[in-house]
């Protein structure tokens, strides 16, 4: 059957997956937001069924006042002996650390921590041994891919860490996997930055340690000079074999808003690539080293995308996601409703406010919903980070009469744009987009008005900086707002 890409859409980056159990498991990067990387299901690598959240305790992760891309880095996934593995990097605290269940739908274990600099740690399970991979510097000064052997079971370091390989060339040497194939151990990995010149390359060997030879015509899978081309960014992957002994590539990427504007703001994006060996174990990748919208995969079923959200039809905890540790009091939820209880935490702020938020998955998108407003502000925002975001929400104004209002926050700059009185306590608050400009109105009286529009570019990483997307929150500061009603449809 044919697939498009990108196979799960939104800010889902840096994915890892592996096969266990004849299915297929995956998680992302969660950075600030809580709960911690989220975790998927597939029978057959296209179609992505979110299970649940790894770090679901504020024991397992710090995320007090971290600020924005912060926090939790580039998980991997592992599975051996009945046991998963999530082994991750909280990069405000400079730790590296995994997790582990017996239960793929249950919780997950507190924190081991490994003494190994870097980022983006891996671990590779061989013949009874463990080895912990990250990018980073060795025991000995030595910068690149930096492995030792631990003892599973509590962290220790078996061994001295040990840089065995420095990559191809490229910046930003990140994100290694080392497998075991074929009896010799293959190295991949990812350099250029996680932006327009990212790329995956490898290496292999015949021992674990090296030395590892560079595969001649890296990098293997990067799309940095197909132009024009609303796919870019492709890197940070992982090597998967699907039950029919096909090999592809998970790594993340993202679409820009234009063919001729390279701005992205949905965030880095979960991208499926075939992969195809010769006969001397050398494997390439894609559509001539790049990838490309649609591909086939062996199957009979057809690809599944979720297009309408609602309160009814997600679940708080679990799609759902709040900015550093919430405040659970200030939060009810029923199976139609949302009250959220504000404090004087403004989105503004690299704190927690009252907030909580669904990625946004696709450009064109329309979002609706009935907000009253008992005190203070509250509404819906279009968020990206604490300096860039767009709010349409309703507040008191100084006659005392309610408002609806749209703020748009880019940078230092914090601006009203526009405001409109209602006839009472409730309205309709509106959104609609494109892959450029967001539209804002409010609905009152049964009568539609508009209260303005902005550029997505001012919420792209590219302007932003940082490693997230875009964010579809409630919110509620100085007071006490009712949601309902909530959809978001996307074309």
């Amino acid at each position: 059957m044919k697939y498009t890409n990108p196979v799960i859409k939104g800010f889902y980056p840096d994915p890892s997956v592996v096969k266990a159990e004849g299915k297929y498991y995956l998680v992302c990067s969660s950075f600030q937001y809580f709960p911690g990387v989220p975790l998927f299901e597939s029978d057959n690598l296209v179609n992505w069924k979110q299970i649940g959240n790894v770090l679901t305790r504020p024991s397992q992760i710090e995320l007090d006042r971290i600020n924005s891309s912060g926090g939790v880095f580039a998980p991997t996934i592992r599975y051996n002996e009945g046991r998963f593995y999530m082994v991750t990097t909280n990069d405000t605290t400079h730790q590296n650390f995994y997790v582990y269940t017996d239960d793929i739908y249950g919780e997950w274990s507190d924190p081991v921590v490994v003494d190994q600099d870097g980022i983006d740690p891996s671990l590779l399970f061989d013949d009874g041994h463990v080895y912990f991979v990250s990018n980073g510097t060795d025991d000995f000064g030595d910068s690149g891919v930096v492995q030792c052997e631990i003892n599973i079971e509590t962290g220790e370091k078996l061994s001295k860490s040990k840089c065995i390989w420095h990559g191809s060339g490229g910046r930003y040497l990140e994100s290694p996997h080392v497998y075991r194939l074929d009896g010799g151990y293959y190295l991949m990995a990812a350099e250029g930055g996680t932006e327009y010149g990212h790329m995956i390359t490898y290496a292999r060997a015949q021992n674990v340690w090296g030395p590892y030879e560079n595969y001649a015509l890296n990098p293997v899978l990067t799309n940095r000079n197909k132009a024009p081309e609303i796919i870019q960014g492709i890197g940070h992957g992982d090597l998967v074999c699907d039950n029919n002994g096909n090999w592809f590539i998970i790594s993340l990427g993202f679409r820009q808003i234009h063919l001729w504007q390279p701005y992205h703001h949905l965030g880095r994006e979960v991208f499926l690539t075939p992969v195809s060996f010769d006969e001397d174990g050398w494997f390439s990748a894609g559509t001539n080293g790049t990838t490309s919208v649609e591909y086939c995969i062996d199957g009979d079923f057809e690809q599944e995308f979720k297009n309408h959200y609602t309160f009814e039809n997600t679940d708080f905890n679990l799609e759902w996601m709040y900015l550093r540790h919430p405040v659970r009091a200030n939060y009810e939820m029923s199976e139609d409703c949302l009250r959220l209880t504000g404090t004087n935490v403004t989105l503004d702020m690299c704190d927690t406010p009252t907030f909580i938020g669904l990625r946004q998955r696709d450009f064109n998108m329309n979002l609706s919903c009935n907000v009253k407003l008992t005190s203070g502000e509250g509404g819906v925002t279009v968020y990206m980070c604490e300096n860039e975001h767009y709010d349409v929400a309703l507040r008191k104004a100084d006659d005392g009469m309610i408002e609806a209002v749209l703020k748009l926050n880019i940078g230092n700059i914090k601006h009203v744009e526009s405001t409109v009185k209602i006839s009472t306590d409730t309205a309709r608050l509106i959104i609609r987009s494109d892959s450029q400009v967001y539209r804002f109105f409010v609905e009152d009286d049964n009568q539609e008005k508009s209260l303005g529009y902005a550029f997505s570019k001012y919420l792209s990483s590219e302007v932003s900086g940082g490693f997230t997307g875009v964010m579809l929150g409630l919110y509620a500061v100085n007071g006490v707002c009712e949601f309902r009603e909530l959809n978001i449809d996307y074309k």
